[in-house]
């Protein structure tokens, strides 16, 4: 039988809900480590069931956490160079009107 470490409050699981909903991917992965780590053994697998996300996204955003000095996407929601590419060329076969 496991044994719960945490208290659970409902309102405030409810609030970390809310919030996390409102962030990027990247803020809300880094925002689930910071709880996790602040709640010592067992943390991460109780965010990760509160936020609805997996324990590896949280590990992911602990190490980010770590390597926040040398992040180059600081400032932004994608890394550089990450999204759509740009069409080199026209398409040929559309035609202008």
């Amino acid at each position: 039988m496991a044994t719960l470490l945490f208290e659970s409050d409902q309102a405030t699981e409810k609030r970390l809900q809310d919030f996390a909903n409102t962030l990027s991917e990247k803020d809300r992965r880094r925002f689930a480590a910071i709880e996790a780590t602040q709640r010592g053994y067992g943390g991460i697998g109780y965010i990760a069931g509160v936020i609805g996300c997996s324990a590896k996204t949280i590990e992911r955003g602990i190490a980010e956490l770590d390597q926040l000095a040398d992040d180059p996407a600081a400032g932004r929601v994608r890394r550089p160079g990450a999204g759509r590419k740009k069409r080199s060329t026209p398409n040929p076969q559309k035609k202008k009107t």
